[in-house]
């Protein structure tokens, strides 16, 4: 490893024992910002293939019971030991990541990305003005492309999910089981920094009117027509267990075996209902659904 990898690797890791100090939970990270250590379960995955080629993976859902590293956020400690034991196993770590929606601060992590285009900082103060809250004076960490990562903590009674442009384009929310690139990391785009005035604050509460944003709606239960039978309500249910990273993929294959099985069209409502309680939105939804009923040589 060069020089400067390892001293990459030896800044990382004091970095990440400082934010343990504080109460936070890290992981290693490699230089893609991405769980620097490798899922002992990769090789037992199956592929399946799905619509326009895409490849959804299958396979033991571990979250680290057999004991092993490599489950990426669910690796997280605050114990310095640990916290060792897992930057000891990736020495090309050269950053970590900060888990969110874990005790005692469950973090939740608001991104302003630019890449996009679009001036997510300016959607940020409309949201704001619109639903009237006021971000506090929180923790700021600074990213390579110029965006910044706003840190708030949440109630421990509270789950609030990871999304991806759902609140406004440009803005992108890190909760349970995501994490946050931590300040000090390095990345092949560059050095993740805290905002100078912000190094020293503790993550600020979640205004409580952000946060009712940040919360998918509630699903409604809407009765699956008596038409489709148990296998229609077993297709509703399916898509309706699906979580952020799936909702596609199991809509795709859900409407797919509808048309098949002749109830596809007495089936879309109950389909796009069930997809907009997983977060879906109904555009997205019945584009899903069309294109599956294309693919079974079906009409719309």
């Amino acid at each position: 490893m060069a020089t400067t990898d390892r001293q990459a690797t030896t800044l990382a890791l004091a970095h990440a024992l400082s934010a343990a100090e504080r109460g936070l939970a890290v992981i290693p990270l490699s230089r893609t910002k991405l769980p620097a250590l490798r899922s002992p379960h990769r090789d037992d995955l199956l592929s399946t293939t799905g619509e326009a080629g895409a490849v959804t993976s299958t396979g033991p859902r571990c979250h680290g019971e057999c004991g092993r590293l490599g489950h990426g956020v669910y690796d997280a400690s605050s114990d310095p030991t640990r916290i060792r034991e897992l930057f000891a196993a990736a020495p090309w770590a050269t950053g970590y990541g900060i888990a969110c929606g874990l005790p005692p601060h469950h973090l939740i992590g608001i991104d302003l990305d630019t890449k996009s285009g679009t001036d997510s900082s300016s959607a940020l103060r409309e949201l704001a003005l619109r639903h009237l809250f006021t971000i506090p004076e929180t923790v700021v960490v600074l990213t390579p492309s110029g965006g910044r990562h706003l840190w708030l903590t949440g109630p421990p009674d509270v789950v609030v999910p990871n999304s991806a442009g759902r609140l406004a384009p440009g803005i992108d929310i890190r909760g349970a089981g995501g994490y946050l690139v931590g300040p000090g990391s390095r990345t092949d785009h560059g050095l993740y920094g805290a905002a100078p005035a912000t190094a020293h604050l503790a993550p600020a509460p979640c205004p409580p009117s952000l946060l009712r944003l940040l919360l998918p709606p509630p699903r409604t239960n809407h009765p699956t027509p008596t038409s489709t039978g148990q296998h229609g309500q077993g297709l509703v249910q399916f898509v309706l267990a699906a979580h952020e990273g799936q909702r596609n993929t199991r809509l795709f294959w859900a409407a797919c075996r509808a048309y098949e099985n002749d109830i596809g069209p007495a089936l879309v409502d109950p389909l796009v209902e069930a997809a907009l309680g997983t977060g879906l939105s109904e555009r997205e939804a019945r584009a899903t659904i069309a294109s599956a009923a294309r693919m079974t040589g079906r009409r719309p």
